[in-house]
């Protein structure tokens, strides 16, 4: 199912670039690529525009909202791509079209949507210099992003203004005009209706700090949210002066009266700042929930490996558990010392009531560093008979995947969630 979000997309592309070579082939061979390789940019930045709006509807398409974030940066990176080719290939049609002024300032205005592109999906995509320890400003890079729909909404009016010979099908114009009030929609939505219209407001009830982690316990206020154990949420706190918006997991399961709990470690400057500023009674804007990252029932035998704040999902899921909830479960949390596994007690507690459930933590500082012979050894069950789920940073992912596949061990199916923002 995940694969039909991208490949719905691509589809989408690469129909634009081979609708404009077919409308532009009696032109020569040179014309056609050059229409073919802006139809597409067009695509491409539409269609990443829609994604951006973070349409709930379509999440399972694409497997979840992380991974439909990826997709949305790749067609960033290849409307760059078709942009550049465009330039470079630009149409020769001053022989067969009668030229206006409203065609020359479009084609004006094309070299500076062209160029305003370039400066921002570079930032885009090199949120790090490249080669260096610099990162850009988290505020920076995203205000320099709401220009993208700006830009967007030139490079449209480009397509549709610029001079066109007679007698054209008017298939490509109809098609690439659809598809720009449809990111130009987007792109205002994004701006000025869902930064009023999806969040919904929490109070902080509780602040529990764990030396780097805080968990907050919310309470709804008003609408309450629902969602299944191991999605995320976005979450702004404008009333302490950071408006944009971070996601973070859910660490609870659902209650009847709504409330959730959210684990946040110090990773970066909002992160850091964020607790500092809250208190008990102070209201925070919700919105979600996204992800598909949740626990599977139908999985007998499962591993479920944590690190680091990458417990926050499990600790729903576990919460979740119930009398009917057969499986066998281990799960292994990785930290560096054993203070920072701020909820052992918890889990302990709930696997006290689960007789299928198995929760270890390994402290590096103390036991060493967590590894897949360990991994095995932790695990009741062979590893290749069960199913490995995971959140965590992606090295740890990566090299136990690597050792337990070179061991024979590789579980027949891992699980992750890649999402990261700053």
């Amino acid at each position: 199912m995940r694969r039909v979000g991208p490949l719905l997309v691509t589809l989408a592309v690469l129909y634009a670039g081979l609708l404009g070579a077919q409308t532009y082939a009696p032109f020569g061979t040179e014309t056609a690529l050059g229409i073919a390789l802006g139809a597409g940019a067009i695509a491409a930045m539409s269609l990443a525009l829609v994604l951006s709006t973070r349409p709930s509807w379509i999440e399972p398409l694409f497997g979840g909202l992380d991974r439909m974030y990826g997709v949305h940066k790749w067609l960033g990176i290849a409307a760059l791509a078709l942009m550049l080719g465009h330039n470079t290939i630009e149409p020769e049609l001053e022989d067969v079209v009668r030229e206006t002024r409203l065609g020359d300032f479009a084609a004006d205005v094309g070299e500076f949507a062209f160029n305003g592109f370039i400066g921002l999906i570079l930032l885009s995509w090199f949120k790090r210099v490249p080669f260096t320890q610099l990162e850009l400003p988290w505020p920076l890079w995203r205000f320099t992003h709401r220009f993208t729909g700006l830009l967007f909404a030139v490079a449209a009016f480009h397509q549709l203004a610029i001079d066109q010979p007679e007698g054209l099908d008017g298939t490509l114009s109809l098609y690439l005009n659809a598809l720009s009030v449809a990111g130009i929609a987007a792109w205002l939505f994004t701006q000025l209706v869902a930064p009023f219209l999806r969040p919904r407001n929490f109070v902080v009830a509780q602040i529990e700090p764990h030396g780097a982690v805080a968990e907050l316990t919310l309470r709804p206020e008003g609408r309450s949210l629902r969602w299944r154990p191991g999605q995320f949420v976005f979450v702004s706190a404008p009333d302490a002066g950071l408006r944009e918006a971070h996601p973070f997991t859910i660490a609870s399961a659902p209650r009847a009266d709504g409330e959730l709990r959210l684990g946040i470690k110090a990773l970066g400057g909002w992160t850091r700042r964020l607790p500092e500023r809250l208190a008990p009674g102070q209201r925070l804007r919700i919105e979600g929930p996204y992800g598909r990252f949740v626990f599977r029932k139908r999985v007998r035998r499962q591993v479920w490996l944590a690190g680091g704040i990458g417990i926050t999902p499990f600790l729903a899921w576990a919460e979740a558990l119930t009398e009917a909830d057969q499986q066998e479960i281990t799960l292994v949390w990785a930290v560096t010392t054993r203070a920072e596994a701020f909820a052992a007690e918890r889990l302990a507690a709930i696997a006290a009531r689960h007789p299928g459930l198995s929760v270890h933590i390994v402290a590096s500082a103390e036991d060493g560093r967590l590894t897949a012979s360990r991994l095995v050894q932790l695990t009741p069950f062979p590893l290749r008979d069960a199913e490995l789920f995971y959140c965590g940073p992606v090295g740890l992912r990566d090299a136990i995947v690597s050792d337990l596949q070179a061991t024979g061990q590789r579980p027949r199916r891992v699980h992750h969630e890649a999402f990261a923002l700053r």
